[in-house]
Parts: C-alpha cells; structure tokens; sequence
C-alpha cells in the first residue's frame, strides 16, 4: 500500500499512473477523490465537536469541585481503579508419560502431539486422566 501512496502523492509519478485514463475516467476519480475528502473533513469535524463538548463538560465538573472546595487530589482513592486479579491457572486434566517424562495438558487450547498421537493410535483422552 505504500507504493501506492507514494505514486499517489509524487506529482511526476501520479501523472505517469494515470497518463492511460482519458478524462471521462480522470474525473470520475477526482470525483471519487472529493467524495473521499468531504467524507474525511465531516468526520473530523465530528470528533472536534465531540472532543469540544467533552472539555466543556470537565471545564464544567472541575468547576463545580472549585466551587466545593475539592482537588482532584481528593479524588485520589475514588479515581484508581480497582486492581484485576489475575486467574490462577487451571490444574492439569490429562498426563502422559514419554521416555521417562511426564507431560500434562489442561485440556484447554490445543492438543500437544503427544496425546495427539496417541488418540490417533485409537486411544481414548480417558486413558490419560489424572
């Protein structure tokens, strides 16, 4: 996609791109051009409109905390959030011994090969059960 951004904002290069379209095709792009530009600059406009009413609604809320007495310091406790407590992982469902070594699987996310091989051998997964 690069490439084509280059050709399409390198003058020379452009030109060249486009030196096969006759001018029926030339404006039909234009036109698919402005479209794309008039699309661009309402969206734009929108997130400037949004982002304004946002600042005037904090401008608001922290004028209101002035008119309280209150910093947002004091909002120190209120405004962390709450540590996510991460899951403990979940215990081993099925183990296989390999030359000497022992392999466990959760039975969660994808088969490892070795139980993969032996399922296909037409053993069943509750063979390996702990």
């Amino acid at each position: 996609m690069s490439e084509f951004l280059d050709i399409l904002t390198h003058g020379r290069r452009f030109k060249a791109a486009v030196k096969d379209l006759s001018v029926v095709e030339l404006r039909d792009v234009a036109d698919k051009l402005d479209k794309i530009i008039l699309d661009r600059a309402s969206m734009a406009e929108e997130e400037e409109k949004a982002m304004a009413e946002r600042n005037a609604k904090i401008e608001a809320i922290r004028l209101q905390m002035e008119a309280v007495g209150l910093s947002i310091d004091d909002l120190g406790g209120v405004a962390a959030k709450a540590t996510t407590k991460k899951r403990a992982p979940r215990p081993p469902k099925y183990q296989i011994e390999v030359n000497g070594e022992m392999i466990q699987w959760t039975g969660q996310g994808r088969m490892p090969t070795v139980f993969k091989n032996e399922v296909e051998k037409g053993r069943s997964m509750d063979d390996f059960l702990i």
